[in-house]
């Protein structure tokens, strides 16, 4: 049974009018630039940087505590908040809320993170700032199924894709230029979201619900809990896309995460030299990306085939975790740079695309898109907690051995591209 199409189908709510599209793709990719910008900044460069001020000894442990902690809440977050937006009834609209107040809630967290103090200071301003930005993000990526239809969608995930992967470049560009100075670069990149998240819901107002989608059914818990669970027997496609990103990201993650470590331990880098050089990379990832996001959301719309792109992404990041092997030098991790961008971009860019086609069938008269899409962003956010907590278990039993971690990241990236191929419902 291949049953996961539902979305393939027709957005939610009436689609966007031509005049209004472009202002709604600019803006929707203006929000994930700036929250993509925020994460990888933060993660990739900044609390590494203020971890290691505060605990230069057991530096890898501790962040990979922090990253374990705050990922836990954010997993669960996001995707009761994608359920909940869906069951959301206010005169600004279902999502509307949920982007404004989370957008406004984690800005002021990151912030305040600078004036946490200790480790157990900053871990819990950190958490607050990813249950809110989570409980944002659900709403905001939703706006696709919502308002595209099928046809479009290419095109839309290869502007926001482009955007998201741009965000991620220019967050740890920013970070590695700003890692001196963090009290500035919290202060920018969470006043930077709060603005965004404005922004969009005051430029691009929510259309009404279609009539049979005005009112909720009753609200039952052990109902709502269970509509968490979806069977893979019925939903086949729908699984396969599930751990197949899941898989993606955890060989993405654990490299990102410990980059600013690897660059001192592994290439044998200063601190500051380090950051510097975090700088140069993510500025040739920057360019790879954003061509190869824009190419492959064009070819997708243009051939109609979505999986073989996703495949070869995956392929792509194998190889650019191989380059540091084979050059353990910064000509390695220059050459990473450049192949992640082009992997990753191609990645960001049909992904959404392809997980708004797999997503199971809901109801007559039910709508479950945020819940259904929080359920896949889950598999950005395990990894999240899972990836950071693995490398550093395999760099502590085998005396900070990173080569062994490029090749078991290496090994993740191929095994989820793999699992794209047995997707049924998508070309």
């Amino acid at each position: 049974m291949t049953a996961s199409v539902g979305l393939g189908a027709q957005p939610i709510v009436a689609p966007v009018d031509e005049g209004r599209k472009w202002g709604l793709i600019v803006s929707l990719g203006i929000v994930l630039f700036v929250l993509l910008a925020l994460y990888a900044s933060i993660l990739g460069v900044l609390l590494p940087n203020q971890i290691e001020n505060l605990d230069p000894v057991g530096k890898l442990g501790t962040l990979g505590v922090i990253y374990a902690i705050t990922s836990v809440f954010s997993t669960i977050t996001t995707p009761v908040s994608g359920a909940l937006s869906d069951r959301t009834r206010s005169r600004f609209g279902r999502r509307t809320p949920w982007i404004a107040i989370g957008g406004v809630a984690g800005g002021i967290a990151t912030i305040l993170i600078p004036f946490g103090g200790g480790i157990v200071g900053v871990t819990i301003l950190w958490l607050v700032a990813t249950v809110s930005l989570n409980s944002m993000q659900p709403a905001i990526t939703t706006i696709v199924a919502d308002r595209f239809v099928p046809g479009e969608r290419g095109m839309v995930s290869g502007v926001v894709g482009a955007a998201m992967t741009a965000g991620v470049s220019a967050g740890t560009i920013f970070g590695g230029l700003m890692a001196a100075h963090l009290f500035a670069a919290y202060a920018i990149v969470g006043g930077g979201i709060i603005a965004a998240c404005l922004m969009f819901v005051t430029v691009n107002r929510e259309p009404p619900l279609p009539a049979g989608l005005a009112a909720p059914v009753p609200f039952r818990l052990a109902t709502f809990l269970r509509g968490f669970w979806v069977d893979p027997r019925a939903n086949p496609d729908f699984a396969w896309a599930l751990f197949g990103r899941f898989s993606i990201y955890m060989g993405y993650q654990a490299i990102l995460t410990y980059l600013l470590y690897i660059l001192e331990g592994y290439i044998g880098l200063t601190q500051s030299a380090a950051n510097l050089t975090i700088a140069r990379m993510s500025s040739i990832t920057f360019i790879a990306l954003v061509i190869s996001a824009l190419l492959s959301g064009w070819l997708s719309d243009r051939l109609g085939r979505l999986k073989p792109l996703v495949f070869i992404a995956g392929v792509v990041m194998a190889l650019a975790e191989i380059a540091p092997l084979l050059s353990p030098d910064l000509r390695g991790m220059f050459l990473y740079a450049g192949l992640i961008g082009i992997g990753y971009g191609s990645f960001m860019s049909v992904d959404l695309a392809l997980m708004t086609r797999v997503l199971p069938v809901a109801a007559p008269g039910e709508d479950s898109t945020g819940k259904d899409l929080g359920i896949l962003t889950t598999a950005i956010n395990v990894p999240q907690i899972l990836s950071p907590v693995m490398a550093a278990a395999l760099l502590h039993a085998t005396g900070n051995n990173y080569p062994l971690l490029f090749v078991v990241s290496g090994a993740f990236v191929v095994f989820g591209a793999c699992l794209v191929l047995p997707i049924r419902s998508v070309r």
